[in-house]
Formats: C-alpha cells, sequence, structure tokens
C-alpha cells in the first residue's frame, strides 16, 4: 500500500471513528456543573496567617515547593556524581550549562560580569526549565472536580506549573529589573546611568525632543516589568488551556463525546510542543532577556 493510500485510510478511519461515536453517543447537552476555571483557581489547602499576610498553602506554593527540590536536587546530583564518562542526566545537564554559558552569558556580558551573574542566569533558567516541565505532568491537586475512590473523595489529576502562577515571573522579573538597574547606576553613577537611557545622536536636536526621547526610554523600562513576567505567566497559562480543552475538557463542556474524538490528536500534538519547544524556549527566553538587559544597563550607551 502507497503512503498516500495509508494516509487516506488513516483519516477515513479518523472521520469514520468521529461519526460512528456522533451516532452512538449523541450530545448530552451543555455540561453546567463542569467548570474548565476551577482548575485554576488557588483554594487554600492550609490556612496560614503571618502578621495579616496571607501565607496560605495552595496548588500555587506546592507546585513552588517540587520545582525548587525538583531543580536543587538535579543539581546537587549531577555535580556529586561528576563521571569522566557522563551519563544520559550529566550530559543533559552539562549541555544545558554550556548554552547558559556560552550563548546567553558570554554572549551578552562582559567576562567580569559573565562571571557574577551566571550563578543567578543558570539557577533561574533551571528553576523555569524544571517547573514548566513539571506542569506538564498530570497530579491529583484539582481538588475542584474530586473522584470517588470507595468512598473517599480525591483530588482528580490536573496541569498546573508554578510559572503558570503570575505571582511566580512577576518575583523573578522584579529580581531581575531591580539588578539590572542597579548594576547601571553602580557602572554609571546615579545621575550617569539615566543620562544612557538617551539614545546616542540626539546631541544636537532640541531639549523637547531628548525629553520626549528620554520619557518613552523611561516607560520601555517599566514595561519590562510587565513583558518579561507576563510573557512567561501567558505562555505556560495558555499552553496549559488548550491542554485542557483538547484533551477533553471542551467535549465533557459541550456534552459531545464524538468532540473528544476530533480534538485528542491535536492535545497529542500540544502536549509534545509544550514539552520539546514551550518548556524550554520560556527559560531561554528569560534567561538571555535579563542578560542583555544587564549588558545594556552597563554599555557606555543604551
Amino acid at each position: 500500500m502507497s503512503t498516500k493510500a495509508k494516509v487516506l485510510l488513516g483519516f477515513a478511519i479518523y472521520f469514520g471513528g468521529l461519526v460512528l461515536i456522533g451516532v452512538l453517543f449523541g450530545s448530552d447537552g451543555k455540561n453546567e456543573t463542569f467548570q474548565p476555571q476551577e482548575e485554576f483557581r488557588l483554594e487554600s489547602w492550609v490556612d496560614i496567617t503571618i502578621l495579616g499576610i496571607d501565607m496560605s498553602i495552595n496548588k500555587a506554593v506546592l507546585y513552588l515547593w517540587m520545582a525548587s527540590a525538583v531543580t536543587i536536587a538535579v543539581m546537587v546530583g549531577v555535580a556529586r556524581k561528576m563521571r569522566q564518562k557522563p551519563n544520559l542526566v550529566q550530559m543533559t545537564v552539562e549541555l544545558a550549562f554550556d548554552l547558559v554559558d556560552d550563548q546567553i552569558t558570554n554572549e551578552n556580558l562582559d567576562k567580569k560580569r559573565a562571571i557574577r551573574w551566571f550563578p543567578w542566569i543558570a539557577t533561574s533558567f533551571f528553576f523555569i526549565l524544571i517547573s514548566n516541565l513539571i506542569g506538564l505532568i498530570p497530579l491529583p491537586v484539582n481538588t475542584a472536580h474530586p473522584v470517588d475512590i470507595f468512598g473517599l473523595e480525591v483530588p482528580s489529576f490536573a496541569l498546573y506549573a508554578a510559572t503558570a502562577n503570575l505571582a511566580v515571573p512577576l518575583v523573578l522579573t522584579l529580581i531581575v529589573w531591580i539588578s539590572y538597574n542597579v548594576e547601571g547606576i553602580a557602572e554609571h553613577g546615579f545621575f550617569g546611568y539615566f543620562k544612557t537611557w538617551l539614545p546616542a545622536g540626539l546631541e544636537d536636536m532640541p531639549f523637547a525632543f531628548k525629553a520626549f526621547v528620554w520619557v518613552i526610554e523611561a516607560i520601555s523600562n517599566l514595561v519590562r516589568i510587565v513583558s518579561l513576567s507576563v510573557r512567561l505567566f501567558a505562555n505556560i497559562l495558555a499552553g496549559h488551556l488548550l491542554l485542557l480543552f483538547m484533551g477533553g475538557g471542551l467535549a465533557v463542556l459541550l456534552g459531545i463525546a464524538a468532540l473528544g474524538w476530533l480534538t485528542f490528536p491535536a492535545a497529542f500534538a500540544f502536549f509534545v510542543f509544550e514539552i520539546v519547544i514551550v518548556a524550554g524556549l520560556q527559560a531561554f527566553i528569560f534567561s538571555i532577556l535579563t542578560a542583555i538587559y544587564i549588558g545594556g544597563a552597563t554599555a557606555d550607551a543604551h
């Protein structure tokens, strides 16, 4: 059988199965009890209040702990078991370290600052990467839709990630934002640093125009807090939403069983895409922008 015939046969089986499931099961009508947004609601598991500050333990805290613990365990474990002939885990970590060292840190920072900032850039890269990967492992954390097992209500499986909670990317971003501005002030002096926000070549331009450009640069600097944090948060959250709906959430919500047959292949494709591309790409983007911002703040001209 030729490749073309195999492809056509595959499509025929696929759509035939879709029609068959639709005829057999039809539509149960819209499911009013299933609320997809509940999977992302942060319900408090252990209420803790310290000095009026809510420090309760919830799903986001659990994933933050897991991401931190796995990052530390992997890094310390590899460091203590270094071999002349590395195994797969050591080889993977070494390749990632070389990526951060060569392509991210040394490409954007001078040697002195590359040595100083490599620990933070590498740590944030591995933390975000591992957090994103953990977020693609289904775990029993969905308390909004529990499953009854022998009379015991057990949380159903769901996807979540520490980076899918805006607070985590925002804190990482604030560390980066404060750090590169402090580096810039230390390099150029307080007023000298803010002068670098004005691009070179505008010396002969009217003062009003230079003031306008400087204000634009200042706004751009502040907007980085939003862009850097929301980029990471939105990509991870959007990926999880796509997996939720394509993996069966849409079929349950609409009460059309046949829709699951149609969307599941797309869910599998999205899942592979998230693992292979998105998880690593977002860690890379956050880390390289960190290095670029520090390098730009300490350069002679913005």
